[in-house]
């Protein structure tokens, strides 16, 4: 597999990922039962855990690691607080207000991420 290709795949991974989220906390704020499905349970693992290597691959690929790139920091570091607030939204929060606002804050992490990765800045929306 070539660079352009494991980029393509891991943007793929991170639009399957985010869907999944979506699709996910839908459920969770209509408290449907399919969130408790097996597939929905096992899926978003497999996907983030390919979404997972291949930004590993991709670091090590172009040269570029968190903590050297500002860009690359700001994503890791809005990674962390995404699956933070995700993991409130979907389990650990105990009131539905509570989900539904980790679910929100985790949705904007989100976008803000993708937009760190578009700009390759970590203030895609100013300066």
């Amino acid at each position: 597999m070539d660079y352009l290709s494991l980029k393509h795949f891991h943007m793929g991974c991170a639009a399957l990922s985010g869907s999944l989220f979506v699709l996910r906390g839908t459920w969770m704020l209509r408290a449907s039962p399919l969130l408790q499905a097996r597939w929905v349970r096992i899926a978003p693992h497999v996907v983030d855990t390919a979404l997972l290597a291949s930004a590993i691959a991709l670091a090590v690929w172009s040269g570029q690691y968190p903590f050297a790139q500002p860009w690359l920091t700001a994503k890791l570091l809005a990674l962390v607080g995404y699956i933070g607030l995700g993991t409130i939204a979907l389990k650990r929060g105990r009131t539905l207000p509570i989900r539904g606002a980790a679910f929100a804050g985790a949705l904007l992490l989100f976008l803000y991420i993708v937009a760190v990765a578009v700009s390759k800045h970590p203030l895609p929306f100013g300066s």
